[in-house]
């Protein structure tokens, strides 16, 4: 058995790509996407039809160019997640723009326009998760939503306060970023020779699935961002792990028995009392590692949905 069957037996395997071939290739039961996946998509030849609906849309929807601009955008990123979900039995991520990250109510409008453009195309809300940046504002926006029952999915999750407050607004799922996290630890002090289970990223992931099973926490962990196949291994049975199509390639040319590494634990502990903004704002703050990459992965995307736009712009 290679390795990726191997850790479908314990982990539910989501593919963190929007390329529809290595989608139907890998068979993921959940697929993710963001502002970079989006516009490379955009540039592949499969999705030209997509593209000009998405133009075709705008121009009829009329308005501003800059209106004009964002409904595009916006149908562009939910026809790419209609055409990922028929080859998926699950969900499909899609990501409000992360210019919005720190504005609660436009994170909001955004989720209920997104969740609106899925229902014009006959998607039920239930197959759709709604990405956001897990800043406090990210996070009490996706708090609402879930009352409405609009699921979420918390990404750019760095520090243990982000995990904890998600939990704690019984978000839907959190995607807590490994790769990025042994990235900026790597840069700053020797990990070598590499042991995984020294690995930052590594520890930080099962320090939050440890507590959500242990304070039974509903929220679903999903891990993201991987390196190499050894940080995917090293979380086998984690709720759910999103992974890259070459490392997707790579786990199904391997063969081997994989184990299993997390497992919920036993004893459940007392809940506490939800973290106040200040305290959240504390915590996170000192988490060095945390504060850089989050700002750094929301500016990332920004620039990537720019550039998206910029893309449509020529064809507006």
């Amino acid at each position: 058995m290679n390795q990726l069957e191997g850790l479908k037996q314990f982990t539910s395997v989501v593919a963190d790509s929007g390329d529809i071939e290595s989608i139907r290739h890998y068979a993921p039961q959940d697929a993710t996407t963001n502002p970079s996946l989006i516009l490379k998509a955009a540039n592949l030849s499969c999705y030209k039809n997509l593209f000009e609906s998405a133009i075709k849309y705008a121009k009829k929807q009329g308005g501003t160019h800059n209106t004009q601009l964002v409904n595009a955008s916006d149908h562009l990123a939910v026809n790419i997640g209609v055409e990922l979900l028929k080859n998926i039995p699950g969900r499909v991520s899609t990501e409000v723009d992360a210019r919005l990250s720190f504005n609660r109510n436009l994170c909001v409008a955004k989720a209920r326009k997104l969740i609106s453009l899925y229902r014009d195309q006959k998607i039920d809300k239930a197959r759709i998760l709604i990405k956001i940046a897990a800043t406090w504002e990210g996070v009490k926006a996706a708090e609402e939503l879930e009352k409405e029952g609009i699921n979420c999915n918390l990404t750019l999750v760095f520090s243990f306060a982000q995990a904890r407050i998600c939990a704690e607004a019984k978000v839907y799922l959190i995607s807590p970023f490994v790769g990025r996290i042994y990235d900026w630890y790597s840069q700053r002090k020797s990990l070598k020779p590499y042991m995984v289970n020294e690995d930052p990223g590594v520890m930080s992931l099962k320090k939050i699935y440890n507590y959500y099973k242990q304070h039974c926490y509903q929220t679903v962990v999903m891990g993201a961002s991987f390196r190499n196949i050894d940080q995917i291994l090293a979380l086998s049975g984690c709720d759910c792990l999103t992974i890259t199509p070459p490392l997707l390639n790579l786990l199904q040319n391997t063969f081997g028995n994989v184990e299993r590494k997390l497992s919920p634990l036993p004893k459940s502990l007392h809940q506490p009392s939800p973290m106040s903004e200040s305290e959240f704002r504390w915590e996170h703050n000192q988490d060095a590692m945390a504060v850089e990459k989050v700002a750094e992965g929301i500016r990332q995307f920004a620039i990537d949905q720019e550039s998206l736009e910029n893309l449509i712009a020529k064809n507006l």
